[in-house]
């Protein structure tokens, strides 16, 4: 005997009710990026007209063109932040992988404490250990590098994809572990052809996350350890270029959205990848 699905046992006033919710929250959600893309197309002269137009008149991609020439080093910017980005979050697989294996299959003294300790730390904002790690990059000599913004940002990351991934290593059976034993095959081994395969939805989870944090905290960092051009990532760079002349807005919504639209791409196809790991390797405790 089939079920119906969850979607079929509302009433037709409830389903509008459900989904006029939703377009609400989109529209909250989603009302202000499609505000900057709106500007990125308006002439400078619609900007502040009065009364303002939500829609542009005359709108063209011409904002598109200009600040590539009137933003010097654009595409340097943009890899910078892939580049701090992409290594952040390389490194925190590298560190949270074994880690998060050690918290979730092996009892040890203070296990609990350091993994609230890890909490403690996410409580602490990056602007208050700013001058402590600014004395700290200087002492070691690694000012304008980077190094100085790829450090801070996975120290920081770390304790998030700890906890994240330990609790979907949990979640698989120990069964597993004990087979892979008896088998003969050390804890490395296990870890490797065992439980990374079965893991892997959670630890693409971590992977996006890191991406994104470490793409959103580029600009404290980058701006407080860093004054040299060349390792410039995309905000600071922004900044630095329209902070010293009249801010031309529709070329900076133009420059923005071109910045993040690549890492949205990754993060499109990374959730794709994500969605078809939790449906194929489920594993039924």
């Amino acid at each position: 005997m089939s079920h119906p699905s969850m979607i079929h046992r509302y009433r037709w006033y409830e389903l509008i009710g459900i989904y006029a919710g939703i377009l609400l929250f989109l529209a909250f959600v989603l009302a202000p990026f499609i505000e900057g893309f709106l500007v990125s197309l308006k002439p400078l002269s619609q900007l502040f007209s009065s009364p303002y137009r939500f829609i542009p008149e005359n709108g063209s991609f011409t904002a598109y063109r200009t600040m590539w020439t009137s933003v010097p080093g654009f595409g340097w910017y943009i890899f910078n932040s892939f580049l701090v980005s992409g290594s952040i979050t390389i490194i925190v697989l590298i560190l949270v992988v074994p880690a998060a294996y050690a918290f979730a299959r092996f009892e040890f003294k203070g296990s609990g404490l350091l993994l609230g300790a890890f909490l403690a730390v996410k409580m602490f904002s990056g602007a208050v250990l700013l001058i402590p790690l600014f004395r700290l990059m200087r002492s070691f000599g690694v000012l304008n590098t980077y190094f100085a913004m790829i450090v801070p940002g996975v120290a920081f990351i770390i304790p998030t994809g700890i906890w994240l991934l330990h609790t979907y290593i949990r979640r698989i059976p120990r069964e597993l572990d004990e087979a892979a034993y008896v088998d003969g095959a050390s804890q490395l081994y296990t870890l490797r052809r065992v439980i990374l395969p079965i893991a892997m939805p959670g630890i693409v989870v971590v992977a996006i996350s890191s991406f994104i944090e470490a793409y959103a905290q580029q600009f404290i960092y980058a701006l407080t350890f860093n004054s040299k051009t060349e390792y410039m990532p995309l905000p600071v760079g922004l900044f630095a270029y329209f902070g010293r002349q009249e801010v031309v807005w529709n070329e900076l919504m133009a420059a923005s959205f071109v910045g993040i639209a690549p890492a949205l791409v990754v993060i499109f196809f990374l959730q794709r990848y994500l969605v078809s790991g939790l449906t194929a390797g489920a594993v039924k405790q």
